[in-house]
């Protein structure tokens, strides 16, 4: 099987596995932040990060959590000739925010960089973190959890349904 589409080579994600796997990144972060170890609050990327987040914010008691929407692709999805400059929808709060001193931005996946990049550029002092890493955009996260080739397509459970799906092999 080497004709296969790019969606095809497919890392499926649970979602006890995203709770495991963002139970993780908190412990990894758990005592780092700048504040005697804490940290002042947790800022998603929308759309992906808002459950890692959450479920960061709760490991670590950080009750200000506010969200950055930033778009970079295309309904498509995230193929390199779907994807456009990286553009800020929503700000999180500025009072909150500062240069990003004690913050953690919070993301699903690192893929290309480009939305880290921008968003680190506008907080050069938050900490950036992931629960999954593609090669080409570990250089903008500070901390990530696993790390996948960059042809791997992540199927996130908030982007799937139950479905009967054929066998390889086989008739059943």
């Amino acid at each position: 099987m080497t004709d296969r589409l790019p969606h095809e080579k497919g890392f499926h994600i649970s979602w006890d596995q995203i709770h495991r796997d963002s139970r993780a990144l908190a412990w990894r972060l758990d005592g780092n932040g700048p504040d005697n170890g804490a940290w002042r609050a947790v800022v998603a990327i929308t759309r992906g990060g808002m459950a890692p987040a959450m479920i960061v914010a709760r490991e670590l008691d950080v009750r200000t959590v506010d969200t950055i929407s930033v778009v970079s692709y295309h309904s498509g999805g995230g193929a390199a000739d779907q994807r456009r400059e990286a553009k800020v929808l929503k700000s999180p709060d500025p009072e909150i925010m500062g240069d990003g001193t004690g913050v953690l931005v919070i993301d699903d996946l690192v893929d290309s960089g480009k939305t880290l990049e921008l968003v680190r550029e506008l907080y050069p002092n938050a900490h950036f973190a992931t629960v999954y890493a593609k090669p080409e955009g570990e250089p903008q996260v500070d901390d990530f959890i696993t790390g996948v080739s960059q042809d791997t397509w992540i199927f996130f459970p908030w982007d799937m349904a139950m479905q009967y799906v054929k066998p390889y092999r086989g008739t059943d």
